[in-house]
């Protein structure tokens, strides 16, 4: 069969920027538990990579994990390799996506890693691709072929490449007793940037992903800091009396909102990061806390009770003006918006004392509630916008979940070690 597309691309994949100077490799694994999958999805089969056995149960993984395909790699029904799929053989078996690959030694160092997307029903190749990587970094060229075959199926980019920052809480070790983490989204390869006695709260990532801000007690006060994550140099941003919470960065990276309470009352400050001049933006006797810049940058939401509950609200720079956006239920806040602007997810509490994440569709105003736990936090989206990760409490069990927008997909990650908390989705 000819194949109707080939595309050969030269990919490298890069390793993220750590230095052993200041990070270590943390002991505290997140372990992948899937809570709920889909009852019916499209079934896809990794068929095992000619000469390997690594890079083909990541993408398996991966896949199997987006809450938008089954994995049918398990008693195949039939053999295939590049260039070669019968697809009566999958056909008959309702398989209607196969995937090969062959994996090539270039040398000692680096790998070629070519792989095959065939759509079964209609007879084609949907990608043909050659990668080119360097040993080390298998993992990453996985995720690399699982964001490519998922965007190629769904029109979607895909978030698997992608890391998550979160804190680790473990009693067990006074010293270091609070830990800021980052990991990739399966939890595999975590390392730790920040060991502290004393809470980290807030973990917020610059737009491009090299720096990190985070809200730390170690000077007996709140204080907001950024972190290189190339150097492990970081710097006081704020250090005012009162509250120093909650930061944000503008979509261009030259600004940070937060939420201050030097002049009496909790108010969203808005800063420039060149000069570290600050402006008040907020005026209101109520509490005005946790502030995120939409993605256009021309406005912001926050947190307020201003109405008598705590709801969420949008603040429009052009003329200062301030809306109310959420109305279902006594409380909303911890919000944050999706990539697109289109959604807002939030903790939302729609009766008695539960504590769910909810997602709003901000265009027509319809509230979902996606999470059957009762003490849920820290929503953030992916940065493709389909699935939501967040902290929450099962028994005794302090973890993550990542649960997708229809709720019909969710996943654990509990540590090994201790409660996790404070996610945070870093962006593409």
């Amino acid at each position: 069969m000819e194949m109707n597309r080939k595309s050969v691309l030269a990919l490298v994949i890069l390793a993220a920027s750590c230095s052993p100077a200041f990070i270590q490799t943390a002991s505290a694994q997140l372990h992948l538990e899937i809570a709920k999958a889909p009852e019916s999805a499209p079934k896809i089969a990794i068929v095992p990579f000619s000469t390997d056995q690594t890079i083909y149960p990541i993408v398996e993984n991966d896949l199997n994990h987006s809450g938008r395909f089954t994995s049918a790699s398990q008693n195949l029904p039939a053999t295939a390799e590049l260039g070669q799929i019968n697809a009566d053989n999958w056909k008959n078996a309702n398989i209607p996506y196969v995937v090969v690959g062959k994996v090539t030694a270039i040398d000692a160092n680096t790998n070629q890693i070519h792989y095959q997307l065939y759509d079964v029903n209609n007879q084609k190749y949907l990608l043909n691709e050659v990668l080119t990587a360097p040993a080390s970094r298998t993992r990453q060229a996985g995720h690399a072929i699982s964001d490519a075959i998922y965007q190629a199926l769904t029109g979607v980019p895909g978030s698997f490449s992608g890391r998550i920052a979160y804190v680790l809480r473990n009693s067990a070790t006074p010293a270091q007793r609070y830990t800021l983490q980052i990991a990739d989204t399966d939890g595999e390869r975590p390392f730790t940037v920040l060991s502290s006695h004393y809470p980290i709260l807030s973990p917020t990532w610059t737009p491009d992903g090299k720096k990190i801000a985070y809200v730390s007690f170690e000077t007996k006060r709140p204080r907001i800091y950024l972190q290189d994550l190339s150097t492990g140099q970081r710097q006081v941003l704020t250090h005012y009396q009162g509250l120093n919470g909650a930061p944000s960065f503008s979509p261009d990276g030259t600004s940070m909102l937060f939420t201050g309470s030097m002049d009496g009352n909790p108010e969203i400050y808005q800063m420039n990061l060149a000069t570290h001049a600050i402006e008040r933006l907020t005026r209101d006797t109520a509490i005005d806390t946790e502030a995120r810049y939409a993605p256009d940058g021309k406005s912001f939401i926050f947190t307020s009770d201003r109405g008598g509950s705590p709801q969420i609200y949008r603040y429009t720079f052009a003329d200062g003006s301030t809306k109310r956006i959420t109305f279902r239920g006594a409380f909303n806040a911890r919000s944050t918006l999706s990539a697109d602007g289109k959604r807002l997810a939030m903790v939302s509490r729609p009766t008695g004392s539960d504590y769910k994440i909810a997602v709003q569709d901000l265009t027509s105003g319809v509230v979902n509630i996606l999470t059957p736990t009762t003490l849920d936090e820290s929503p953030s989206f992916s940065p493709n916008g389909q699935m939501v990760v967040y902290a929450t409490q099962e028994g005794s069990r302090g973890l993550l979940s990542i649960v997708s927008l229809n709720g019909q997909f969710r996943m654990n990650l509990p540590s090994e070690q201790g409660e996790v908390r404070e996610p945070a989705w870093a962006p593409k």
